[in-house]
């Protein structure tokens, strides 16, 4: 099965044709562009596309990063994956950016635990614990730093992701501790990987934003109806 994975989660805009029969990426696109995901995606798959001597033609499923991540990225890549398997007629699959992060850092972990933390901003951090062979110990949640250094504390797992040497020191452990101490999202092939693994029968991707979004109307703020 040729899988297309892709992640506008964060501030990489990525996308990979992943071969699932021999275990390879044969065409890859990433680029770090910060925001301006939705006018940036449909070209990336077209180069990873176009590196793999590939057409839209050979895609026989789709994956996608559904967070947690930009609420604005999450919504663009999300929805994409869903445009792009109902037009081609193929499944797709939500892979979570945590679960992507600490499936790269399984074999770092040497038989430990891996927790997966980033840094949500307003003090707070995207966190989840994961098995050694990938079950969830703690399902992903928005946790405040005193929260999840009782859970490092608890289980001295490897902690990775932009959140891992704040987590870390906050929990009194070494900074052997941490791993992809500066990732904010997985490799991109990570999600292909993943999302093999888990397979395609599942419901349809779904955004796992775990807060709302930071654009809101202002209170009290209204326009005045016509003729009033």
């Amino acid at each position: 099965m040729k899988i297309l994975a892709i992640d506008t989660a964060a501030e990489w805009c990525a996308a990979c044709l992943w071969d699932a029969g021999s275990g390879r990426a044969l065409g890859t696109e990433a680029r770090d562009i910060g925001k301006g995901h939705a006018e940036a995606l449909m070209g990336v798959i077209g180069v990873a596309l176009d590196r793999a001597g590939a057409s839209w033609r050979d895609v026989e499923a789709v994956a996608v990063s559904v967070g947690p991540g930009s609420f604005t990225g999450v919504r663009i890549g999300v929805a994409t994956a869903r445009g792009l398997a109902l037009a081609l007629k193929v499944p797709a699959t939500g892979v979570g950016t945590l679960a992507a992060l600490a499936f790269e850092a399984a074999p770092l972990a040497r038989g430990r635990p891996v927790l997966a933390v980033l840094d949500a901003r307003r003090e707070e951090f995207y966190a989840a614990l994961y098995g050694p062979d990938g079950e969830v110990h703690a399902a992903p949640a928005i946790l405040d730093l005193k929260a999840v250094a009782a859970l490092a504390g608890l289980t001295k797992p490897l902690i990775v992701g932009s959140g891992a040497r704040q987590a870390a020191a906050a929990a009194g452990l070494d900074p052997d501790a941490t791993a992809l101490a500066n990732r904010r999202t997985a490799g991109i092939d990570s999600f292909a990987r993943l999302a093999a693994r888990q397979g395609f029968g599942g419901e349809r991707p779904r955004p796992l934003y775990l807060r709302g979004p930071d654009a809101r109307p202002q209170e009290g703020f209204a326009l005045p109806r016509s003729g009033a």
